[in-house]
């Protein structure tokens, strides 16, 4: 009997992409709760004014925005959505690919096993790089977290074979033939850029029994079963993850690690947008469809909610415990998606929606850019530019951009030339 491999529908759904709704958008409650899918159901609400600090002093400038303003968002999106994280002190890692001819010689192929504690047997994963061959210098890359292991994501057979997380709370073999979750890393090697991936799995199981084998599991204090209210859910654990990449690409001579796009795709959108808020190394973020908990005002209640989310049968694992107090009431919240946006400021970032994608609330995700902007402007930066949501297949790309695919939930091939161009606009490459 074949092992059954730990995919939820909406995984296979937010890889492939979907021209058409998911299925979620046609029902009327999930988990017992209703759905929104009415913008005339909406209710009034007012979002925090990222601006403005908690004692009421207005931020007028940019060294009050570094030194206060943004250290006080960062601090409250711990304590009250994402959970506070342990120190890397224990990160190594370890190159056992050091360069190998790699499509038919267009890319130089590395491998790299970073280990997450001082106990290099367990918690550990492997990262997988290419470098276009004929660059002459340190290139920008692409950073892509996945929700399947390495070989999976990238044909290639010189890639070390990797497992993944079963139903059973056990690592399986990956099935013969799989392509979920496949990706074009040559499209971005031929276009002059680096490309990298890591299986979120290998960082912290998907699934709320996980904390047991994830790297939660092994930070938790001595008699303590499950983290603090204000500490660390799967999300926040996937992020700390990525950190640890950059502290590698930051040792790698072929890689300019101020110029590493980030790229996730739904809960993955949602980790990718907390890693590049929290850890400003990151030069870019493109963040697909990241929704409820990523870039979709809450208060808007369309869609999936809070509550949705934090329901004890579904995700709530991936948030610190403290998000669960706002799903009754998210106006009560100190914090909303607009100001996880304006965190990235100045920075490049780029929101990747879906039309047929009412789940994740595309335009709960473009009223979060527009209401990021004044973060963006204060810093120099472009924001949208507009209050109007444009059409399908008509990105903005600014500073701050936005685009909206025709189709359902994920990233779709034909999206990949608008990153691609994002891309150009903001790193400079070296060949």
């Amino acid at each position: 009997m074949k092992p059954k491999l730990f995919i939820p529908f909406l995984l296979l759904v937010s890889i492939f992409g979907s021209h058409k709704s998911t299925a979620q958008d046609a029902v009327e409650k999930v988990a017992g709760i209703p759905v929104n899918y009415d913008e005339a159901l909406v209710k009034p609400y007012t979002l925090p004014d990222p601006l403005t600090l908690s004692k009421g002093q207005k931020v007028s400038d940019a060294e009050t925005w570094y030194s206060s303003r943004r250290p006080e968002i960062v601090r409250l999106f711990e304590e009250h959505q994402f959970g506070k994280t342990p120190d890397r002190s224990e990160v190594s890692f370890k190159v056992f690919d050091t360069g190998t001819p790699a499509f038919n010689g267009q890319a130089i192929r590395k491998q790299v096993t970073l280990y997450f504690t001082n106990d290099t047997s367990d918690h550990k994963a492997d990262l997988l790089i290419y470098l276009p061959s004929d660059s002459k210098g340190p290139v920008p890359l692409f950073l892509n977290i996945s929700f399947v292991p390495n070989q999976v994501t990238v044909d290639d057979p010189g890639v070390r074979k990797g497992m993944m997380w079963g139903r059973e709370g056990k690592k399986v073999p990956v099935p013969n033939g799989m392509t979920f979750g496949r990706m074009d890393a040559e499209k971005f090697i031929a276009a002059g850029y680096g490309f990298a991936t890591i299986y979120y799995g290998d960082i912290e199981p998907d699934f709320a029994k996980g904390i047991s084998y994830g790297i939660r599991g092994y930070h938790l204090k001595k008699e303590t079963k499950y983290p603090a209210p204000d500490e660390w859910g799967a999300i926040a654990a996937w992020a700390w993850g990525l950190s640890c990449t950059m502290d590698y690409m930051e040792t790698d001579s072929g890689i300019d690690s101020k110029k590493v796009a980030l790229f996730g795709i739904s809960r993955l959108g949602k980790t990718v947008l907390w890693a590049g808020a929290h850890d400003p190394r990151f030069g870019m973020v493109i963040a697909s469809c990241s929704g409820e908990g990523g870039a979709a005002i809450s208060r808007r209640e369309y869609g999936e909610t809070i509550k949705h989310m934090t329901d004890s049968t579904r995700f709530f694992y991936q948030f610190c415990g403290n998000r669960a107090k706002y799903g009754d009431d998210p106006g009560q919240s100190p914090v909303d998606a607009h100001m996880l946006v304006a965190l990235m400021a100045p920075r490049p970032l780029l929101l990747q929606t879906g039309t047929a994608d009412n789940w994740s609330d595309p335009k709960g995700e473009f009223l979060a850019a527009v209401a990021a902007e004044p973060v963006y402007e204060l810093l120099g930066k472009k924001g949208l530019g507009t209050e109007t949501m444009p059409a399908a297949n008509v990105p903005i790309l600014h500073d701050l951009g936005y685009f909206m695919h025709e189709g359902g939930h994920g990233a779709m091939p034909g999206d990949y030339h608008i990153f691609l161009q994002f891309m150009d606009m903001h790193f400079s490459k070296t060949k």
